[in-house]
Formats: C-alpha cells, structure tokens, sequence
C-alpha cells in the first residue's frame, strides 16, 4: 500500500523543514509527500530544494498564489496529485515519531478513517528545536518525562508508548486535521475538503463528519500515533472560527455528503 503524505504550510519554512526531517527518519517506506503550500514566499521553495537531494523519499511542492486562508484548496490540489491510495494529513508545525508512518499503515483498514492527536510543545522548547535543529522526535522516555517536569509539553502519557489506545468513535468531535488518515477514494467519493471554508476553523470537522455520513468509520487513537505541535501564536482566528461554525451547521442540517467546490477541479481526466 502506496501512503501519501499531505503537509500543509505556509510561511514557515524552519517549521516545515523539521517535519520534512522527521520523515525521513520514518522507520517505514513506501510514501510520498506532498507539500499543500497556501503561498508561501520563495524561502519556503529555498529550503525545499535544499532538502530534496538528501530525502529518501519523494516530495512534490505544490504550490498556489497567495490569496488569504484557503488551506482547503490547498490540499485538493495535494490529494489530486497524490499517487498513493491511502492519504496521511500531517500539519507543517507537526513533527511524527520515527514509527508514525508504520502505526498509520497497521491501523488502516478498508471503509475507516483514522483521527490522531497531538502534544503541544511549549514556546521555549519550540524555539530551542528550532533554532538547533534538535531531532526530538527521536528522544526516549526519560527526556520527554524531563520536558514535563519543565512544563515543555502538556501531555506525557502518549509519549511513554505504553499501550495500544484506539477505539471507534461515532461522532466527528474532537478531530485533529493535522494527524488524520483516509483512503484517497473515500476522499475522491466526498469531493474532497469544502473550499466554502476560506477562514479558519471547522474545515477538519466538515471533512470528518462527511466522512461519517458517507459511510465510512472512524477510529480515534490518542496513543498510536501522536504527533509533536510546534508552538505558534493564535492570531485573529477566534470570529473567523464562528463563522466557519455557521457554515458547518449549515452543512450538517442539509445532509450532503459531496461539496460543489472541491477536488474535481484539480483531477486529470479519468480520475
């Protein structure tokens, strides 16, 4: 089984470029990654090409002008170029575990979607990694027992890799866009992410519940896959949130399943 790795980004090159580093590291082969860029500047393009000829797996950059939030067309046109079957969508602040790719392909079943979470990093720690390039996704037990100590991450539990913790779950609440998986045809069959959603905030939550009304199942794991969030300010992002709410209700009252502006836009003929 051929993954598909979508990472959205945009303006933060240091960020993206550890996520790229972190996936190199990945235990697990057969994937590809797409880089979902909402308009980033050339120092993004920069940093890309830097890394391409040391990865050992291969990344598209697809990029599209800047033209306010629209992270939704972003990774239509990502799944659309996608060549794998199974699709991982992975934040470009999000750093996975050496096993992330491995734990995402032993959870992947026919007609389910798998939700992760994440562990938020501190401001301090988030500045250290970045500015010393630290691979903390390779640490062990005892320095992540160490960062909670410090108050550097605000859960430990997921990261001591204790035990298996997933479980299906009916409702769409509590879905983390940045650490889901879903069979690329399931995607295909919803048209993909709403691009209505030009704002931040319930776009994940309207791809998760389409998905459920479409059929598919979800399985929720707060311990198999976590990944680490880096730590960036929350901007202006609270009433864009309200509104986006609106639209998401509108959208569960009506029932649809397929949106009318999608991935169809963007797909080569016979896809």
């Amino acid at each position: 089984m051929k993954i598909s790795i979508v990472v959205p980004t945009y303006n933060r090159p240091d960020a993206l470029v550890l996520v790229l580093r972190a996936l190199a590291d990945q235990r697990a082969g057969g994937f590809e990654v797409l880089v979902a860029d909402d308009g980033s500047d050339a120092k993004t393009a920069a940093a890309i090409a830097r890394l391409v000829p040391d990865l050992p797996y291969a990344l598209h950059h697809v990029w599209q002008p800047d033209e306010g939030f629209r992270l939704a067309m972003a990774r239509n046109r990502a799944i659309a170029a996608a060549s794998g079957e199974y699709l991982i969508f992975l934040d470009g602040d999000c750093l996975p575990l050496p096993d992330y790719v491995a734990q995402h392909r032993q959870l992947a079943a026919a007609g389910w979607f798998i939700t992760g979470n994440r562990i938020l990093l501190s401001p301090g720690l988030t500045r250290r990694t970045i500015e010393g390039e630290l691979a903390i996704w390779k640490w062990g037990r005892l320095a992540w027992i160490k960062a909670r100590l410090r108050d550097d991450i605000h859960l430990l539990v997921p990261l001591l890799r204790l035990r298996n913790r997933s479980r299906p779950k009916e409702a769409w609440t509590g879905t983390e866009g940045c650490n889901m998986a879903a069979w690329r045809s399931d995607c295909l069959a919803l048209n993909g992410f709403d691009e209505a959603f030009a704002k931040w905030g319930y776009e994940d939550s309207d791809f998760a519940h389409r998905l459920l009304m479409s059929g598919c199942r979800r399985r929720a794991t707060r311990w198999n896959v976590p990944v680490l969030h880096l730590w960036h300010p929350v901007r202006g992002q609270v009433d864009e949130k309200t509104g986006n709410q609106a639209l998401f209700e509108q959208t569960r009252a009506s029932g649809r399943v397929r949106v009318e502006r999608g991935i169809d836009q963007y797909l080569p003929a016979g896809d």
